[in-house]
């Protein structure tokens, strides 16, 4: 077959499709580019879909820690109350053994106790242990022959935790290791 009859059949196959379509055929650079554009809008649809389950899984995560931490600005306000009250505890059994009034306010420190139990909140217990700045706040530092270099030597405020939150850190003095002889 020559030239003259393939490039005679390819014009007669773009008209009976233009006749039949009402279009003219698109040619090869039509093609590439409507290709390009398919692929641009499949890439896209694909990456908003991928932003789309990202965004539902952050709301369902902020959604879970909103209802975890739900209390944690009344529980912030409770812990000062905490601390006088043990602080009048820790006074009246010095003043008077086995008084009621001494026997109802253990009982008032073992109910609040429970109640922070519950909620989640613990206690951070920080003397004796290695000094970690996440939960522990250095108010300052002394020599100590029975302390190892960079643990708490004593604890003057407890530090709490909800959950897995730090809500106060604990205040504590630091060992600066054993006196200089």
């Amino acid at each position: 077959m020559s030239d003259e009859n393939k490039d005679q059949q390819t014009k007669t196959a773009e008209t009976a499709d233009e006749q039949i379509t009402g279009t003219p055929a698109p040619d090869e650079d039509e093609f590439t580019k409507l290709q390009q554009d398919l692929d641009r809008f499949r890439d896209l649809a694909m990456r908003s879909q991928a932003d789309f389950d990202n965004f539902r899984k952050r709301a369902a995560r902020e959604k879970e820690d909103a209802i975890k931490f739900a209390n944690a600005s009344f529980l912030e306000r409770l812990i000062p109350i905490l601390d006088n009250f043990e602080l009048g505890l820790s006074a009246a059994k010095t003043e008077a053994q086995k008084s009621p009034i001494l026997a109802g306010m253990e009982m008032v420190a073992k109910q609040l106790a429970d109640f922070l139990g519950e909620s989640g909140v613990t206690a951070i217990d920080a003397t004796g242990e290695k000094f970690d700045p996440n939960l522990h706040e250095a108010i300052g530092q002394e020599e100590s022959a029975d302390v190892a270099e960079g643990r708490v030597v004593r604890q003057l405020r407890k530090g709490y935790k909800l959950k897995d939150r730090l809500i106060r850190p604990a205040n504590v003095i630091v060992s600066k290791g054993k006196p200089a002889a």
